[in-house]
């Protein structure tokens, strides 16, 4: 078993911490109203959830906690970073896998290659598999568990085990197309927290420098 239990909602905050750092440099560290866009976007994730401010504090606070996150102070915003690779001892491809898991929920070792591409890439889909068979066999607790495939399915699905053991999944969650509506949407979506995060940055170093 993993050293961590985290609920969804701690996943879901500690994942989307460790996505938009790849994705939106421009916005990380980031601040709690980011953090909440980001868990309550409706493409890219699975399950697609609805997370209120109080309930994001309290995941933030418990995962501060087990040092998974980390707290900056600037332009009189709070802004938090993860520290998963370090706490979890996970390089970057393992790391890109167990986020991914943690974002869209159960995939194949084909959806989870085409899903993480932006996290990091990797060159085959053996290649992925290599590390899941890894953070599957970890001596100080498995992250990830291969699911029985489900009847219908062509290929068995793999899930995270951060938040306990993973219950079957009752629908098979596919990777976007190249190109298509829902990576369109999740990127202008990422193009727009950028430029939110820009916008606050410089509203806020406007108004310090008029109250000099």
């Amino acid at each position: 078993m993993p050293l961590l239990q985290l609920t969804p909602t701690e996943a879901r905050v500690l994942a989307v911490l460790a996505e938009k750092e790849k994705t939106v440099p421009d916005s990380y560290p980031m601040s709690l109203n980011a953090i909440i866009t980001g868990c309550n976007q409706k493409t890219s994730r699975d399950p697609v959830m609805e997370v209120s401010e109080s309930e994001a504090l309290q995941a933030i606070d418990a995962l501060k906690s087990h040092t998974l996150i980390l707290e900056t102070f600037g332009n009189r915003v709070t802004r938090y970073s993860h520290n998963v690779g370090r706490v979890l001892n996970l390089p970057t491809p393992a790391a890109a896998i167990v986020v991914t898991l943690m974002l869209r929920g159960h995939q194949t070792s084909a959806e989870l290659r085409a899903n993480s591409e932006r996290l990091y890439r990797f060159a085959d889909v053996s290649s992925i598999e290599a590390f899941l068979e890894e953070l599957a066999a970890r001596a100080d607790g498995a992250l990830v568990k291969l699911m029985p495939r489900t009847p219908g399915a062509r290929e068995a699905r793999w899930a995270h085990l951060l938040s306990g053991e993973p219950v079957a999944s009752a629908h098979a969650p596919t990777a976007a197309p190249e190109g298509g509506l829902a990576a369109r949407v999740a990127a202008l979506e990422e193009q727009v927290a950028s430029l939110s995060a820009q916008l606050a940055r410089v509203t806020s170093e406007l108004g310090l420098v008029a109250g000099e």
